[in-house]
Order: structure tokens, then sequence, then C-alpha cells
């Protein structure tokens, strides 16, 4: 999120934070009332100022004011709409994360904070007013997420359909080197015959998984197909060179991939991809962890929650309790509290950043300190990391991101149309006479 130039198209939007940083000036007036909150001229004004700092920076030409104002005030009630949404919801950026986020603003540009707050000075824009916006722009983004992500619904059927596209756009100019055993069924075999050689098949498929099995030895001895002499090798072929039944089952599939067994007419396959050009595969660090969660409340306060998992942590590191059965008892997480805290198999990216940022650098078998995400305060012990390739998966969650983004997108506008018809909107008037 290139978090800059949404500051400089929305700096102004400060509304009651503007009033109650800046001086009290006896001309100004309110121009629009939405529901409890008022929008100032003031806000009118210095929305302008930006808008027309931001064009001169970019060569940018701009309308009339007189057009732009409509713009101005637009964008403003809906902000403010948005953070009356988030109050409702209890959000709140604290100063940890809106550090984080206005960090992030100066690495885009490419500046030091010191040279970030350097260049706001020179623009006239003072870093308490910045940081205010910051603020304001993430809690109404927060707000309009959590509420869209609600009305977003996506069939596993929809992710399935777009994912065979992707995959047949990706399969173009790819190339597969593959080996073949196949377990021969005659015809008119009974239904005994069918088993044994399905049971064949099977077995094969155990030991090819097994480390060291050679492919080509298997077919050696067990394959009928016809490059049995061969190892069972056919070589380098585009999927639309291979027969059908090989190609309907490589897809998504990466090196070293061994596939089936399954049927056809002639019995049962058995494939391996022993390389592959032209494709891009992906392989990912999967994470096997366990934590326990506290959730802060009237009763129990951020301080309470801390020293409670630091006392857990201690004991747990002496030996005088048991990880999994504190983490049955007093875990908030209520799906891995019966687990004993277990989260099983995930990539990193699925948690929150705090969260991601302790599985990714604690040491395997190491026990976290206390630490606090949106959800409450953890402590997490990583006990595994392994390799996965995750190609498959990865069309489909590159399906899944295109079509929430496409539905989001849409919902997004639709609910702030509901948002904006639901709200009592008055306009004493405002003046587009700039001095």
């Amino acid at each position: 999120m290139k978090m800059w130039k949404s500051f400089l198209v929305g700096l102004s939007l400060l509304g009651l934070t503007t009033s109650s940083l800046a001086a009290i000036q006896p001309l100004d007036k309110v121009v629009t009332i939405v529901n409890e909150s008022v929008i100032l001229q003031s806000d009118v004004d210095a929305m302008l100022k930006t808008v027309h700092l931001n064009a001169a920076q970019q060569g940018q030409s701009l309308p009339d004011d007189s057009v732009l104002i409509n713009q101005v005030m637009e964008k403003l009630i809906m902000e403010t709409l948005q953070l009356q949404q988030a109050e409702q919801f209890g959000i709140r950026i604290d100063d940890n994360r809106l550090d984080q986020a206005i960090a992030q603003i100066a690495a885009e540009r490419n500046m030091s904070l010191a040279q970030l707050q350097q260049e706001l000075a020179s623009n006239g824009i003072s870093y308490p007013m910045f940081r205010e916006q910051i603020r304001r722009d993430l809690t109404a983004s927060e707000a309009r997420t959590i509420m869209v992500r609600r009305r977003i619904n996506i069939l596993p059927q929809e992710v399935d359909n777009l994912a065979t596209q992707l995959n047949q756009q990706q399969q173009e100019g790819v190339q597969y080197n593959v080996s073949h055993i196949l377990i021969r069924l005659d015809e008119g075999a009974s239904q005994t015959d069918r088993q044994r050689a399905e049971g064949k098949a099977r077995d094969l498929v155990t030991q090819l998984n097994q480390p060291g099995t050679d492919f080509a030895n298997l077919a050696y001895s067990a394959s009928n197909g016809p490059k049995a002499l061969q190892g069972g090798a056919w070589g380098w072929m585009s999927p639309e060179e291979m027969p059908t039944i090989f190609a309907d089952q490589i897809h998504g599939q990466g090196k070293g991939a061994i596939i089936g067994p399954f049927r056809s007419g002639v019995g049962y396959h058995i494939l391996k991809i022993n390389d592959v050009k032209g494709l891009e595969t992906i392989s990912v660090t999967e994470v096997k962890a366990r934590h326990i969660l506290l959730k802060t409340s009237v009763i129990l306060s951020d301080e309470g929650a801390k020293k409670e998992l630091e006392q857990v942590r201690q004991d747990v590191l002496a030996g005088r309790r048991n990880f999994a059965d504190a983490a049955q008892a007093l875990s908030a997480d209520p799906g891995s509290a019966v687990n004993g805290g277990d989260l099983g198999w995930q990539t990193p990216d699925i948690y929150v950043p705090e969260f991601k940022a302790q599985v990714e650098s604690l040491p395997e078998g190491t026990l976290s300190e206390p630490f606090k995400t949106v959800h409450g305060w953890h402590i997490v012990e990583v006990l595994d990391r392994r390799q996965v390739d995750r190609t498959d998966a990865a069309v489909k969650n590159r399906a899944y991101r295109i079509l929430f983004s496409r539905k989001f997108n849409e919902e997004a506008q639709a609910w702030l149309q509901e948002l904006r018809a639901g709200a009592y909107i008055e306009q004493p008037g405002y003046d587009d006479e700039q001095g």
C-alpha cells in the first residue's frame, strides 16, 4: 500500500483533530454536519491546499477550486462516516502500529524518519498533524475492511474454476520429463483381478514415496507400459504432446511429484515428474507452532495478562507445568486450546504481523516472551519447520485473492453508498473563496 500517496491526497482530512490541534480561528465555521460530527471550513481549505501541493509535485493540472470543493467535501464526509463506524467497533490504532506505518512510508520514499520529517516541515506540514492523519487513514481502512469482509462470499467452485484457467495459462510453453508405470488389466478382468491390480499399484506408490527408491528399477520389474524397457521414461513432452490421461493428472504438480495410482481402460497408472521446464514452482516454509492466548477485558488488564503469561512461561521452562495443559486451561483461542495450543502446520503469512514475526524468528523449541497482537497477549513455541511444494495451493490462493479483490471493491462501494444513504448530513454552507 502506497500510504504516502494516500496521505498527500487526504492529509487535510483531519476533521475535529485539526480543530483541536490548530489555534482557534475566528472566521472558521461549520460547513457540514455528519451525524454527530462536524466538518469545518478550515478542513476544506487545508485539503484544497494539499491537493494543489500534490498536483504541483506531480506536474498535474487541476480544475477550478469550485469543482474540486465538491470532491473535497465528499471525501471528508465519507471518511467521517467510516471513522464513526470505527468508533462503534472500538477500533484503535496504537502508537506502535502507527510508528510501523510511518516507517513504511519513509521506506517507500527512500528516506529516514528524520528526512521525512524535514520534507514535511519544508511543505508546511506539521509532524503531529501528519501522524494523526495516518492514524485516521488506518482506522477508517480497518473499519471498512471489517464491514466489507462480512459481505463477501466466495464459493469453492469459483476458486476452482479460476484456478483451472490460471493453470491453463501457466501451462503454455511448459515441458515435463515424465516416467510411467502401468499395471495392466486384461479385458473382462474380474473384480478380484481389479482389486489385486489396484493393490499392487498402491504398494508401488508406497515404495516410490520412500527415500532412495529408484523409479526406473520398479518400472523394469513391474510395469506393463510401452516404455517399461526404458525404465518407464517418456522423456520431455508438453502437455499437448503427452497422452491426455497424463496431461489431466499433472496440472499444478512440480518436480519430483509421484502421481497416482489412477485408472484408465487399460489398467492403473503411476507417473513421476522427473523435471519441469518453463513452469514456476513454489516451495514454502511451513511452521508447526503452539500458543496460549489471553484476551484483555474489564477484569484482566494488559499488565495482568502479560504478568500471567510470564508466570506460565517460567513454570513451563522450569518443568513445573506442561504447556499443553496450560493451553487447555487458560487459552482464549478455542480452536487450538483443545489441542494443547497446537496450531498445526501453517505458513507464517496467515498470522497477524506480530505473531508472524515471532514464528518466523524463533528457533525451534524456544518459548517466546509474552507479546501483544490485535487478538490479545500470547506466548508461542515453534515446534518444527518444513519445506513443502505449494505450487497448486499457490495457484488457488492467487485465484482466491483475485476473486476477493474483485468482490471487495464491488462490496466496498455498495457499503459506502449505504452508509452515506443512512447518515444525517446537513450542509449549512461553505466558502469557495480561498484567500
